[in-house]
């Protein structure tokens, strides 16, 4: 249910069936017409600029339109009330107290839904895809987090999401890490001292993986690391997955898929792309400028395989072999998202971290050279969380050797704080997060707010002795709220763009600030009740009014609604 949506439709049948009066000849960006929530000084419910659409490519003076448009909505929408036409032609509107009453039943008809749209547009989301060399850590977290929530909003306005973990088990850093737990075998099992070099694995979770390998199997001989490898490599990573897997269900993520680097190099996928770049003249041979920065003197001019991602609006053409002619990565991941191409996706999306962006514009331009740009791609980035405790940078254990675990993070907080907090900034900007803070029980912790109102509104039902699934409906005659309910009816009506929005742009931090915002209103309408008995909820623990009653339910409604896509627990009681 969508009242934006629901009044955008019938006010262009209005305009189509009334295009002559209004001296309409052109029509053809009527598709252009919105509505949204007005600013707030001008204290209406919905603002439209459709005077302002029309009146450009039809050369009439918008005021002069938007007045004419604004009689004949009146004239044939009960709903509204009032109409006001505002510079330099936009149309505000208020609704009639029948207008509010249909709108309200209809959300207390359709809960579940409300907000949504049946969009049936199929999604493949990239998010993690952390290297399998060990347990998660602190800045794989924010991007988690980001990409599992992305997922239910998506899901949430009727899309179909696979959510997809991307396994780097290919390569150096693999073989030193099937290494690093291999010297730990022959430490635990004969005794021999873990050399500390360069690009080994010295945290204890390597310590964990070796353990379980030797105690699960034993017939394996550790007697040559070339022999052993292909087991060993098997093992190791499932041992380190089966980390990787665990951190996530802690924070209450689970993926749907799981694609190894390796069964794609097994599968020849990427010979197979590069013949398909080359079919299409993407592809050339040459030679490459040395780095910025590194002398030319020490640069090996080696003929290779080059992409030309300039033509897609890279800054440079991309290598798609090393100067011993194997396969760089970024070849292995063109033919990965060549992959995701062929299964038929809408959309895809990888959530990167803060040291991917420059990685972006180049698989950006294979993806439209191997779809000729129509499936459409975006790459969003989560920057840098920065913990701190009692206002200074916090450290803690490193049980990993190097970094600051997800374990560790979930020791400190739990995981509703962490999910609510991590989406608490704009992904694309650096995120403070203060262990104190997320453990207050006042206003200044946002998901300690939302689910306390959540937990005032659960004890009014349970003095009412009812159920926030009980069906209620209030009619014209009785509807007469005060000034803190029309307050909160009118962010209860706004949800729906929050989530158009949050959908469109791929900002799923919108919701906890919205939650956060209506949240605020209740509070403030509980706090004045303290104040004077005539605004109180309750009277001898029975409800004074029907309309209170339906701004408590509806207020639940959506927290409930926000909470789940925020995959955060709404306790009943606090």
């Amino acid at each position: 249910m969508n009242i934006f949506d629901n009044y955008l439709l019938i006010i262009t049948k209005i305009i189509l069936k009334n295009k002559e009066s209004l001296n309409l000849n052109n029509l053809k960006n009527l598709e252009n017409v919105n509505i949204e929530v007005p600013p707030k000084h001008f204290n209406f419910d919905l603002s439209t600029n459709i005077s302002l659409v029309l009146s450009k490519i039809n050369k009439i003076n918008p005021n002069d339109l938007a007045k004419s448009i604004k009689d004949l909505l009146l004239k044939n929408i009960s709903h509204f009330e009032k109409i006001e036409v505002a510079k330099p032609g936009f149309l505000n509107i208020k609704l009639s107290k029948e207008g509010i009453v249909t709108n309200i039943n209809s959300i207390l008809k359709d809960r579940d839904t409300y907000g949504s749209k049946k969009l049936n547009k199929k999604y493949n989301l990239e998010f993690v895809s952390a290297n399998p060399t060990g347990p998660l850590h602190v800045g794989h977290c924010r991007g988690a987090i980001f990409g599992d929530v992305l997922s239910n909003l998506l899901i949430f306005n009727g899309n179909k999401v696979t959510k997809e973990y991307y396994i780097n088990d290919y390569g150096n850093q693999i073989d030193n890490f099937v290494e690093s737990v291999y010297l730990r075998i022959r430490e635990i099992k004969f005794n021999e001292k873990f050399p500390f070099k360069k690009n080994l694995y010295p945290g204890d979770y390597i310590k964990e993986i070796a353990l379980n390998i030797l105690e699960n199997h034993k017939k394996i001989k550790f007697d040559n690391f070339k022999d052993c490898f292909e087991e060993l490599k098997k093992l190791s990573l499932e041992g380190s997955m089966s980390l990787i897997k665990k951190d996530l269900k802690h924070l209450g993520i689970s993926h749907d898929n799981f694609f190894s680097e390796t069964e794609l190099v097994k599968k020849d996928l990427v010979n197979k792309t590069i013949k398909i770049l080359q079919s299409k003249n993407y592809v050339k041979e040459g030679y490459l400028d040395p780095p910025k920065g590194e002398p030319s003197k020490n640069w090996k001019k080696v003929k290779r395989l080059i992409f030309k991602s300039t033509e897609f609006g890279d800054d440079l053409d991309r290598a798609l072999q090393k100067n011993d002619g194997s396969w760089t990565y970024f070849a292995n991941d063109v033919a990965y998202h060549s992959y995701k191409i062929n299964r038929k996706f809408d959309n895809l999306i990888n959530i990167l971290g803060a040291d991917h962006t420059g990685y972006i514009k180049r698989i950006s331009a294979a993806v439209s050279a191997l779809s000729d740009k129509k499936v459409k791609f975006n790459c969003k980035v989560c920057q840098l969380v920065k913990l701190y405790k009692n206002g200074k940078p916090f450290k803690m254990s490193k049980r990993a050797g190097d970094f600051i675990t997800v374990e560790d993070l979930l020791g400190e907080v739990n995981k509703d704080a962490i999910r609510f907090m991590m989406l608490n900034r704009s992904n694309d900007a650096e995120l403070d997060f203060d262990f104190e803070k997320v453990k207050e029980k006042t206003k200044e912790n946002p998901v300690y707010y939302v689910q306390y109102a959540y937990a005032r509104i659960n004890s009014i039902i349970r003095t009412l002795k009812k159920k926030l699934s009980d069906k209620i409906l209030i009619d014209n005659r009785s509807f007469n709220p005060n000034e803190y309910e029309k307050k909160i009816l009118r962010k209860i009506f706004e949800w729906p763009k929050i989530i158009e929005s949050a959908s469109y742009k791929f900002e799923p931090h919108k919701i906890p600030f919205y939650l956060y915002e209506l949240s605020t209103l209740f509070h403030s309408y509980w706090s004045k009740g303290n104040e004077d008995k005539n605004y109180r909820f309750l009277d001898n623990d029975k409800v004074k009014r029907l309309e209170t009653l339906a701004f408590i339910y509806l207020t639940a409604i959506v927290i409930k609604n926000g909470m789940n896509i925020l995959g955060v627990s709404l306790p009943e009681k606090m």
